[in-house]
């Protein structure tokens, strides 16, 4: 791993991002390894970011369904989590708002052909 990579892993501070889905295959049509690296670190200050408010410095790049899907599951997945912290796992609003997450991931997984990383 590079110098750059591990220091991003280590760093807690939110940096200026990235996620291009057009990026994410190479020329055989297969998963680029490292695009899919970036996209998890990518992911994993973006959702403790919702939680904080204020801006979120990254640019999502893709087709506009990738990019609408990309953006709904984030939204979806934030109110579940909201719901859950709130309402409890056994609130009929918190199963509401996993079904509407797990439609959302469908939807994000079909567009993307990527696994959505959190379940």
């Amino acid at each position: 791993m590079s110098d750059d990579k591990k220091e991003l892993l280590e760093s807690e501070e939110i940096v200026p991002t990235v996620i291009d889905f057009s990026e994410m295959t190479n020329e055989d049509g297969q998963i680029n390894e490292g695009w899919l690296l970036t996209f998890g670190l990518a992911l994993r200050w973006l959702m403790p970011a919702l939680f904080r408010g204020g801006s979120i410095p990254v640019t999502v790049k893709g087709n506009e369904t990738q990019v609408k899907n990309f953006a709904n599951v984030l939204s979806k997945e934030k109110r579940y989590m909201q719901s859950w912290k709130s309402n409890g796992l056994d609130s009929p609003i918190t199963y509401k708002n996993k079904s509407k997450l797990n439609s959302a991931i469908a939807k994000f997984e079909r567009s993307t052909g990527l696994k959505w990383p959190f379940k």
